[in-house]
């Protein structure tokens, strides 16, 4: 068991058998009344935020979580295979566990996996991937309706919108945390 005293940001702590990662934390001093931490956690695997205060020492429980380069292999079932690129073992990851990332994982792609007791939590992409647009209609010059954009389909399936003058066949980096294009890539 640890005390207030460890906490730092990062750190990863166990309450009511959740895993909350800490954003920030304050250590304060009132000139009246005990000292306090107010901290600031994040739900490891949900990512719902919310405020928490301890008195100072209270005793808390720090987990160990490991994060580890992995590199994504194929798709098997509802899993997810990654090879660690350290000891070179494969794990298989569930299709609930990647969520979202799985429209933006490509073959041979190097991920970060965060694992807890060696149980896949969440996976970290890039900020941005470089992805080729198998399909997508020829924008029309002049069509402004709808704001200069249109719907096109990436290699892994995923669809997103793009400028007018995006064809198929074109290679674009795509932020991996809101869906947006970010640009054509030479």
């Amino acid at each position: 068991m640890a005390s207030t005293a460890d906490i730092k940001n990062g750190v990863v702590l166990s309450i009511d058998g959740q895993l909350w990662s800490v954003i920030e934390f304050q250590h304060v001093k009132p000139g009246k009344g005990g000292a306090f931490v107010r901290t600031k956690l994040k739900n490891v695997v949900s990512g719902k935020v919310v405020d928490r205060t301890y008195n100072a020492g209270a005793k808390i429980e720090i987990e160990n979580v490991d994060r580890r380069d992995f590199t994504y292999l194929y798709t098997d079932g509802d899993g997810y295979v990654f090879m660690d690129q350290s000891d070179f073992d494969q794990i298989t990851v569930p299709a609930a566990t990647v969520g979202d990332a799985k429209n933006f994982l490509l073959e041979n792609q190097q991920v970060t996996i965060a694992l807890n007791n060696g149980n896949p939590l969440y996976i970290d992409l890039p900020a941005s991937v470089v992805l080729e647009i198998t399909y997508t209609e020829p924008g029309l010059q002049g069509d402004r309706s709808s704001a200069g954009t249109k719907p096109a389909t990436l290699e892994t399936g995923y669809e997103i919108q793009v400028p007018l003058f995006v064809e198929a066949g074109t290679k674009v980096k795509v932020d991996t945390r809101t869906s947006d294009y970010l640009g054509r890539e030479k």
